[in-house]
């Protein structure tokens, strides 16, 4: 029997694009500089990846229990118990939770601001004013998350998950009143509802709000739930493959859904899910969690937030500084190991959002067939032997190359 070989999975959040006029029609991943991640793609095998389907919009959620080689069809029950997990929370059998964003609001109730300005301060202050407020009978759970995000878990009888989110998604509107989807969530509506305009009254004068106006800062002044779930049972990556797994990230949800999947969610310092996140530093972190785990994912948030704000200069930036962390990787790879690079989803800077656009994907290691690929980028991989895969399929793909498949049939 051949030795297994470890897995590294790296994934470049929302760092997939479309052409941009601003940088000569070219995609970030185009126009950057990026000599290690080039030359991992020449190295290696290429292709394009839906992380779900063809022309299914992902959220970060679904994509990464795709990812994970979960079916979100059958696995996903909703954003906001990951975002529970990821916080730190520990959900039970019937509580609801919600994923959540500190937000900025005018007095009529117009979202100026989702991310209340990428709030980063002040928001562990805020939440122990939220925690434990008595709303429909029951206590509401409320902790604070990376930046602008937080969740809200709801404990008691007759809960469901069954309704519609505050969030509209969009500024310039005004937030949504949340409504049942089927008459058993009258209760929970009518809980949120009340939890959402109790927050907008402690929060028009919180200290920390007072302190972000004299700074010239958006206050946050309202909580916006959205991505309503119960609790989800998942097999663990362990007791499915046999795996003893890691995790690298910063972002709530992304840790949320890889404790769920009992990987040992590790800290690194200065690690954070925001563009400030030390990429050198999870690299060293992967390599070094390598020698101790078969399977490490990695996960960078930076290229999502810039196409997120439509910042293609910033995420020309993100793609560079994240090449210098390939470099570190590929002086130090273990060569025993299979390593896939992908993103999640594609976040154009000219939406704003997540779109169906197909994804790259390399994989790297020793003694398979490689490809006459030669950068990684939207459109290079395209004439790569991966062809186009789905989501799911890539775990799949590197339990093979590891030599650590089961065998279908005799």
């Amino acid at each position: 029997m051949v030795a297994p070989k470890k897995i590294l999975m790296i994934v470049l959040d929302g760092l997939a694009d479309r052409p941009v006029a601003e940088l000569g029609n070219k995609t970030p991943l185009q126009a950057a500089s990026k000599p290690n991640l080039n030359w991992f793609a020449e190295h290696g095998k290429c292709g394009l990846m839906d992380p779900i389907a063809p022309g299914i919009r992902p959220g970060s959620d679904t994509s990464h229990l795709a990812l994970l080689g979960y079916d979100p069809d059958k696995v996903y029950t909703g954003r906001g118990p990951f975002e529970a997990v990821g916080v730190g929370l520990s959900l039970e059998e019937g509580d609801v939770a919600f994923r959540c964003n500190f937000a900025t609001i005018d007095e009529n109730g117009i979202v100026k601001d989702r991310r209340a300005g990428r709030i980063k301060e002040g928001t562990s202050q805020i939440a122990k004013d939220l925690d434990g407020l008595e709303m429909g009978g029951l206590k509401v759970i409320f902790k604070e998350g990376t930046e602008h995000r937080a969740a809200l878990v709801l404990r008691g009888e007759g809960l469901s998950p069954e309704v519609t989110d505050v969030d509209p998604h969009a500024v310039d509107v005004k937030y949504d009143v949340c409504q049942p989807l089927d008459p058993e969530a009258q209760r929970t509506a009518d809980i949120v509802n009340e939890f959402v305009e109790e927050s907008r009254k402690i929060l028009k004068n919180h200290e920390v709000n007072r302190r972000r106006k004299e700074e010239g800062k958006l206050p946050a002044n309202i909580i916006l739930p959205r991505g309503s779930g119960v609790f989800p049972h998942i097999q663990t990556l362990e007791a499915k493959y046999g795996l003893k797994c890691a995790a690298i990230g910063g972002v709530t949800l992304v840790r949320g859904i890889c404790k769920l999947a009992g990987m040992d969610v590790l800290d690194v310092k200065g690690a954070t899910g925001g563009l400030d996140t030390d990429m050198d530093a999870k690299g060293r972190k992967a390599l070094e969690a390598l020698e101790s785990h078969d399977f490490v994912f990695m996960n960078i948030k930076a290229g999502d937030i810039c196409g997120h704000d439509g910042r293609a200069d910033l995420k020309v930036e993100v793609v560079e500084r994240i090449d210098k962390m390939m470099g570190i990787i590929r002086e130090g790879y273990p060569e025993d190991t299979v390593m896939a690079v992908t993103s999640d989803h594609t976040t154009p800077v000219a939406v704003g959002d997540h779109t169906g656009d197909p994804v790259p994907v390399l994989i790297y290691g020793k003694g398979f067939r490689f490809d006459q690929v030669k950068d990684f980028d939207e459109i290079s991989v395209a004439q790569g032997i991966l062809s186009r895969i789905k989501g799911t399929d890539l775990l799949q793909i590197l339990l093979n190359l590891s030599n650590r498949a089961e065998k279908f049939g005799a």
